[in-house]
């Protein structure tokens, strides 16, 4: 019989790193799967690895570059017995233990497991525009949260109609001078009260009828290329950044049908984190489509740890 793991972590953003760290200080002997990277939103470390400057993680007063904040939990979680292998899921199976894990598209790589903890993400949805991928983290970004502070007095934009876009453009009007909000129809799909608030705030300018077709720039954000859709007239935006807030995709598929999921795909969890399958466990952004901060992620990397601890120690008992 092949070596069976008492767990093993899917994903390696900050909620599987901080699993990681956690099963690995309970001596569980984790194997972390970080993921191959497929395209640069894609990669092992999550969407961290797209972040320049974190100013908001505790611990780090002068602030931290997010590829080395992902290194640090990174080579934490090994300090602690955690294995890390550059490999994906690209088939589950949970109908019976151990578990099993299929890494290879041939189905020739099989890891088995006594459980699961997945913490694979979500993706932010991008525009697939000239210049958008070159410059994240360089004027582009999708969370205000995160990176509002570094606009302070600037002028920016936010593209997208909904009510994420909206509450944006209302958090970034604390710190920019002037926030256009670019929408590709003629009226917002956010809520009224959102839309209410938009309108009554005379630093959000709407840009209707608008698609965004390229981000220009060379180190840094300069400006956006516009096309008018109901005219197809051409402009050009000059400003300091810009948001994209078209909603988000959680790193589920592999999972359909097998872990229950809320109408969006993000995975769903019954008391702390564990879904609807015995011994399998869910952390992080895939199941949080609310708070999407890397000390949530933590936060419920650790809760997902403790689970699973808790889990197998009842294994043991019985």
């Amino acid at each position: 019989m092949p070596k069976t793991y008492e767990v093993v972590i899917l994903g390696s953003g900050p909620a599987g790193l901080t699993a990681a760290i956690y099963t690995g200080r309970a001596n569980l002997s984790p194997l972390v799967l970080e993921g191959e990277p497929s395209s640069a939103s894609d990669q092992p470390g999550g969407q961290l690895m797209l972040t320049t400057e974190v100013e908001n993680f505790p611990g780090f007063p002068e602030g931290v570059q997010g590829p080395e904040l992902m290194d640090r939990m990174r080579n934490q979680a090994i300090k602690f017995g955690a294995s890390v292998e550059q490999k994906k899921a690209f088939r589950v199976s949970f109908d019976q233990k151990p578990y099993k894990i299929w890494t290879s598209l041939d189905e020739t790589d099989i890891i088995y497991a006594n459980s699961v903890i997945i913490a694979t993400g979500a993706k932010s949805l991008m525009l697939d525009i000239p210049g958008e991928q070159e410059l994240v983290g360089h004027g582009v970004s999708t969370c205000a949260t995160c990176d509002g502070f570094f606009f302070r007095d600037k002028t920016i934009a936010v593209i997208g109609g909904g009510d994420s876009a909206l509450e944006e453009a209302l958090f970034l009007t604390r710190f920019a001078n002037k926030v256009y909000l670019i929408h590709r129809r003629n009226e917002w799909r956010a809520s009224p009260i959102m839309q209410e608030r938009a309108r009554s705030n005379v630093k959000i300018v709407p840009i209707w009828n608008t698609k965004v077709t390229s981000v220009n720039g060379a180190s840094t954000v300069k400006s956006l290329s516009l096309l008018n859709t109901e005219t197809n007239e051409t402009t050009e935006l000059e400003l300091d950044g810009v948001f994209i807030a078209i909603g988000h995709s959680p790193s589920t598929e592999v999972f359909k049908g097998i872990i229950d999921m809320d109408e969006n795909g993000y995975i769903e969890t019954g008391v702390g984190t564990q879904t609807n399958i015995e011994g399998v466990f869910a952390c992080g952004d895939v199941q949080d489509h609310t708070y999407k901060q890397a000390i949530t992620a933590a936060g419920s990397g650790c809760m997902a740890a403790l689970d699973v601890q808790k889990y197998i120690e009842n294994l043991v008992e019985t």
